[in-house]
């Protein structure tokens, strides 16, 4: 149902993980992600830690999914010296070709303890349906 759209992305992530670089608008480093079907919709899970949902920047095209959020750096005071800086700060971006079979008209997102947890129904078109077929001039019929 989820498509990757670009093979090299995960080549991309750890190379800026080793470099340290932020993400750019211009060139956003990846999020990490989770999707998983659990009963009728799909979840896709994005750690964005330290993000505040302000921040964060959901958006769906057609089947074009798309997450972007940016992580600031905390305001600090003139006498502040910086000793040690791992957390990456910059843009972050994820873009997630979704199937037809998925309502992109009802995507619920909700964010909490730095995941973003997205939840996409399963459109009711793609649901299982039985057909019953009549015999001589009895015509079929679709019942949902």
């Amino acid at each position: 149902m989820l498509m990757r759209t670009d093979p090299f992305r995960e080549f991309d992530r750890l190379t800026q993980q080793l470099l340290h670089t932020p993400g750019t608008w211009s060139r956003p480093s990846a999020m990490p992600m989770d999707a998983y079907r659990e009963g009728e919709e799909y979840v896709i899970a994005l750690d964005l830690p330290g993000v505040s949902p302000d921040a964060i920047d959901v958006d769906v095209e057609r089947n074009m999914l798309t997450v972007k959020a940016e992580r600031r750096p905390v305001a600090k005071a003139d006498d502040v010296q910086m000793e040690l800086s791992e957390r990456p700060l910059g843009v972050f971006s994820r873009q997630v070709v979704l199937a037809d079979t998925l309502d992109t008209e009802r995507i619920e997102a909700h964010y909490d303890a730095g995941v973003l947890t997205l939840r996409i129904p399963i459109a009711e078109r793609a649901k299982p349906r039985k057909v019953t077929v009549g015999g001589g001039s009895a015509h079929k019929e679709i019942s949902g």
